[in-house]
C-alpha cells in the first residue's frame, strides 16, 4: 500500500485557480463517494481550505492512483480547462513528509499558524462520516495530528503567530488606525470569517452585523459576538453604516460586485470601505477595488503582510524538520511491516 497526495496551494497556484477546484462542504458527500468508486483508490481524505486544496490517498499502485485523481478533477473540472500538470504529486515518503508539515502550519501562508490544524481535523473527521478511510489512512492522519502537538510542545514555530484573519486585522488598523469606531459585516457564519471578526472585536471593534443563508447560524453567531443578525436577503441595506465588509460564504460565484458597492460608495463621503474576502471561490468581484475608498484583499494579497512574521519563525524550522522527519521514518517504517505483514498473510493462505 502507498499513500500519495495530489494537490494545490498557496504556494504553486493562485486564487483564481485554486477556486474553481476547492470542493464545498455541501459538495464533499458526493465528490467523497466518486473518489470511493474509482477502482484504484482504497482510501481517501479531501482536504479544501481557503489556501489549498489537496486529495490523499491510500493505493495499491501510485501511478494508478494519481490517473484516477486527474480523471477525477478532469471530470469535476471541464469548463475551467483543467491541466494536471498544475497540481504536484507527491507519494511515500514524500507525502508523509508533506501532510506532517501541513498541520504543523510549516507549509502555511503565515508560518506556524494554527487554524490548519483544525481545518484537516474537519477535513478528516468528514472523510471517517463517509466511510472513505480505514487502517491506513488513520494511522496517517492520526499520527499527523501528534506530530503537530510535537511541534507547538517543542519549538516556537507559533509564538506570535498569525492567522490569515488577524493579518487582516492588522491591516484594518493601518487604514483606520484605531478600531473602536468601527463597524463591521460579515457575510458567512465560517470558521476563518468568524475567527477574523472575534480578532476585530478583540482589538476593539464596536459593532458587527452578521448575515448567513442559514439565519439561525447568523443569530447565533451575532448572539455570541454582541452584535446583531440580518437575513441573507437583505445585508445590502445596513451595508452603507460598515466600515469592514468580511467575505467569508460558500457561495460558487462572488456576491459582492461593484454594481452593489458603487452607490453605496457615493453616499459615504469619503468614508473608506475595508473589504476582506476570505472565502475561495472568492465573494468579491476584484473590480470593486477600482472604486474609489474601497480596499479589497483576498487570501492571496494577505500574503505580504505574513511575511513581515516570518524572519522569527524560519529560525525554527530546523528543529521541526528534525521532528517531521523522525516521524516520517517511523510511519514509513511502519508501513513497511504492514507490507510485510500483508504479503505473509497472502503466502499463507496460498499455501493452505
Amino acid at each position: 500500500m502507498n499513500i500519495i497526495c495530489f494537490g494545490i496551494s498557496h504556494r504553486t497556484a493562485s486564487v483564481e485557480l485554486r477556486e474553481k477546484f476547492a470542493v464545498q462542504d455541501a459538495d464533499l458527500a458526493a465528490a467523497s463517494a466518486r473518489l470511493g468508486e474509482m477502482e484504484s483508490i482504497r482510501e481517501s481524505v479531501i482536504v479544501s481550505t481557503c489556501n489549498r486544496v489537496e486529495f490523499y490517498a491510500a493505493v495499491d499502485d501510485a501511478t494508478q492512483g494519481f490517473a484516477s485523481l486527474e480523471s477525477f478533477l478532469s471530470d469535476r473540472a471541464r469548463e475551467h480547462h483543467y491541466d494536471p500538470s498544475v497540481f504536484y504529486r507527491h507519494d511515500s515518503p514524500d507525502s508523509i513528509r508533506h501532510l506532517f508539515r501541513v498541520v504543523s502550519g510549516m507549509e502555511s501562508m503565515v508560518l506556524g499558524e494554527t487554524e490548519i490544524l483544525g481545518q484537516v481535523k474537519k477535513a478528516y473527521s468528514a472523510a471517517t462520516v463517509h466511510g472513505t478511510t480505514a487502517r491506513h489512512l488513520n494511522k496517517f492522519f492520526q499520527r499527523a495530528f501528534n506530530v503537530a502537538k510535537e511541534v507547538r510542545t517543542n519549538t516556537s514555530i507559533a509564538r506570535g503567530a498569525v492567522s490569515v484573519g488577524s493579518v487582516a486585522v492588522d491591516l484594518a488598523e493601518k487604514i483606520f488606525g484605531r478600531l473602536d469606531a468601527c463597524r463591521v459585516m460579515i457575510l458567512g457564519a465560517g470558521d476563518t470569517g468568524e475567527l477574523t471578526a472575534r480578532t476585530l472585536i478583540s482589538r476593539g471593534a464596536r459593532s458587527l452585523t452578521v448575515s448567513n443563508r442559514t439565519f439561525e447560524r447568523a443569530q447565533v453567531l451575532a448572539a455570541e459576538l454582541g452584535g446583531q443578525a440580518v437575513p441573507f436577503t437583505e445585508w445590502e441595506q445596513p451595508l452603507g453604516e460598515m466600515d469592514i465588509l468580511i467575505g467569508s460564504t460558500a457561495s460558487p460565484e462572488p456576491i459582492v460586485n461593484r454594481e452593489k458597492l458603487e452607490p453605496v460608495m457615493k453616499n459615504r463621503r469619503n468614508r473608506p470601505l475595508f473589504v476582506i474576502d476570505l472565502a475561495v471561490p472568492r465573494d468579491v468581484d476584484p473590480s470593486v477595488n477600482k472604486l474609489d475608498g474601497v480596499y479589497l484583499y483576498d487570501v492571496d494579497s494577505l500574503q505580504a503582510i505574513a511575511r513581515q512574521s516570518l524572519e522569527a519563525r524560519q529560525q525554527e524550522l530546523t528543529v521541526c524538520e528534525q521532528i517531521v522527519q523522525r516521524h516520517v521514518q517511523e510511519f514509513a517504517d511502519w508501513m513497511a511491516s504492514e507490507r510485510v505483514r500483508v504479503a505473509g498473510n497472502l503466502g499463507s493462505k496460498t499455501t493452505s
